[in-house]
């Protein structure tokens, strides 16, 4: 199996009340491909200036991930976002953002990117994530994440993205955004009437939701005493959620199925936070992913416990 992502590798700078990076590597599809990378043969495809050096591709292309199709244009600038976030780390402030060679990004797939078997459309423009989807006709599972500013400004594009995808990942204040319901369960059911067979809600610090046609099905985060850096996290999600379903391709994408993905984006997001960027995500190595997972199902089971109640 095969996984492609499109989208950003770009360089963040980030202050938070623990410290601050001033430059560091960063994007959607770095952060995708360095989790989905456990899982299987990672394809990105992105665009980058020739600020970008061969030790940040290198990063990128850890774990074998096939890196042909990021582009480096010619004294050209990397996309660059700055950003600082408060005490609570839920809320953030973004101080810079400068597109660069980003701008004019027009994703072309190469014939291994576009034969993939799993394909993550991260946060691009709508009618890019349309072109790709018409460059990988016979991809077997296809999941998609947006953002507030192309609900507002592009959401005819969005939705017809939507209708042909078979997972959207979305905040929880996006799905509350693009379908005007304030429960989170209602919104995904109404994306769920658009095509799609399920709907995860991120929900930062509080963990995620999975909502399919039947069913629905919570995680918190995973616990942790030391969080340094959120950035990234909501794409590291993504690609352990999108790297597991990946190996599963061969066989119905059942409940326990889902459910197992999203424990395992929920593992690997939590190394992510623990430092700036992508420093933890690089030392990182599959023993502590599967433990994480194993302490996660530990601490949200229990067991029947009869207790007789007053009925009056």
């Amino acid at each position: 199996m095969s996984i492609t992502v499109v989208g950003s590798v770009a360089f963040d700078a980030v202050k938070t009340p623990f410290g601050e990076r001033e430059r560091m590597l960063g994007g959607a599809a770095t952060y995708f491909a360095l989790a989905a990378s456990f899982f299987d043969q990672v394809h990105v495809v992105g665009r980058v200036g020739d600020d970008f050096g061969e030790e940040d591709l290198g990063v990128v292309a850890a774990r074998g991930t096939d890196v042909t199709d990021v582009e480096r244009v010619p004294d050209g600038k990397t996309f660059f976002w700055a950003g600082e976030y408060g005490w609570d780390l839920n809320s953030r402030e973004t101080l810079d953002t400068q597109l660069n060679v980003f701008q004019d990004f027009q994703p072309q797939l190469s014939p291994a990117s576009r034969e993939c078997d799993a394909l993550f459309l991260a946060n691009i423009q709508p009618e890019l994530q349309l072109s790709v989807l018409e460059q990988c006709g016979e991809t077997k599972f296809v999941a998609m994440d947006s953002m507030n500013f192309w609900i507002d400004s592009a959401r005819d594009a969005l939705i017809e993205v939507i209708r042909r995808v078979d997972c959207v990942v979305l905040n929880d204040a996006e799905l509350r955004q693009l379908t005007g319901r304030p429960s989170i369960i209602a919104a995904a059911r109404e994306v769920l009437g658009l095509g799609p067979s399920a709907v995860v809600a991120k929900q930062g610090e509080y963990g995620s939701a999975l909502v399919t046609e039947d069913q629905f099905f919570s995680l918190p985060a995973f616990p942790l005493e030391k969080v340094i850096d959120p950035t990234g996290a909501g794409d590291t999600f993504a690609g352990g959620f999108v790297g597991f379903l990946a190996r599963q391709l061969d066989r119905p994408l059942t409940e326990p199925v889902l459910r197992q993905a999203m424990a395992y984006g929920t593992a690997l997001a939590s190394f992510t936070v623990e430092e700036f960027g992508t420093e933890r995500l690089q030392r990182m190595n599959g023993g502590e992913i599967d433990s994480r997972v194993e302490e996660l199902r530990r601490i949200t089971q229990f067991e029947h416990v009869a207790v007789p109640l007053e009925t009056s």
